[in-house]
């Protein structure tokens, strides 16, 4: 009698992670992750509504700010399903293949929140630097071109994630380290040669820090700008248009940089703390931290959500 060999059948299932060692807990930790991720969605929706309901609020920057909720409301509804199927119903497979287009959705949302944040860095420059022919060059028609062309670049770059994935063998292991699928994650239980993955993981990690550095560069010539103007209160004034912005890269960046970090030099941190690192930090709080911080700081966009707050309860 033969004994085959199932450490080189071919895997077409993935298993997915919960939080581990709280298995048993599970459906009560899907409250708030569940609700996190339901308030996220109803705070992106109503920003896109009340820009788009508001003449007033058709400006460049709201523009921009609606790119911005898009990309979040794409990344909540993304990682929603599998957040629900773990920890609400306790079903961590996936096929292959809906794993492969999660994470092209996954990368291409997080690539586009980049290529936006860059844009409004940009668009700040532009307002401090050159108010009086703000609205000259960043015309509609420019706002909607430079739309379409981030959002095909952030197409573009994550289209052959799930091609590359797909054309590897996986054969020894299943069991992905978080909730939702990463090209990083999902290409290491590859049991073929993965080496043309490992490269462009390595390029698209590298277009994010491109993006980063970018938008650092940008907040350097703003404060370069800031120096020539003797006026303390238009100081105070202009930084104060580019504070909900700094949170947002605060919000986004960070959590990816400390992933990065942990994933290279920590290698003995407890999973659970990574799974916490990125489920929560990287993927459930810029969604949901977004249109509160945009909410708060910005006065035209609070008073708009009061007033249709109001009319409701009238």
């Amino acid at each position: 009698m033969s004994i085959i060999n199932t450490s080189y059948v071919d895997i077409t299932t993935f298993f997915l992670v919960g939080m581990p060692g709280l298995e048993y807990e599970h459906i009560w930790i899907s409250i708030p992750i569940c609700s996190m991720d339901l308030i996220a969605i109803l705070g992106n929706f109503t920003i896109l509504f009340i820009i788009n309901t508001e003449p007033s609020l058709h400006e460049p920057i709201y523009y921009f700010l609606s790119m911005l909720a898009m990309s979040d409301l794409g990344l909540s509804l993304s990682t929603l399903p599998t957040m629900l199927s773990i920890f609400l119903f306790n079903a961590p497979e996936i096929s292959s293949n809906a794993c492969f287009a999660l994470e092209f959705f996954i990368h291409g949302f997080s690539v586009l929140e980049s290529s936006v944040l860059l844009i409004m860095s940009f668009d700040r420059y532009l307002a401090i630097h050159n108010p009086l022919r703000y609205t000259s060059i960043l015309t509609t028609v420019r706002v909607a071109q430079i739309g379409i062309v981030f959002s095909f670049k952030s197409m573009f770059l994550v289209l052959p994630f799930p091609f590359t994935l797909r054309s590897l063998r996986y054969c020894k292991k299943n069991q992905l380290s978080h909730s939702y699928c990463l090209h990083q994650d999902v290409m290491k239980l590859a049991c073929s040669d993965n080496r043309t993955d490992v490269i462009y993981n390595f390029f698209g990690a590298h277009c994010l820090m491109v993006d980063f550095i970018l938008i650092a560069v940008s907040y350097i010539l703003i404060l370069k700008t800031l120096l020539g103007i003797v006026s303390k209160k238009e100081h105070l004034k202009a930084l104060n248009t580019c504070v909900s912005h700094i949170c947002a890269v605060i919000i986004f960046y960070l959590p990816i940089i400390n992933l990065a970090i942990v994933y290279r030099f920590a290698c003995h941190v407890s999973p659970l703390i990574n799974v916490l690192m990125a489920n929560v930090l990287h993927l459930l709080v810029p969604p949901l931290m977004n249109p509160i911080v945009y909410c708060v700081k910005t006065k035209q966009i609070r008073v708009r959500v009061v007033a249709k707050l109001c009319q409701r309860k009238i």
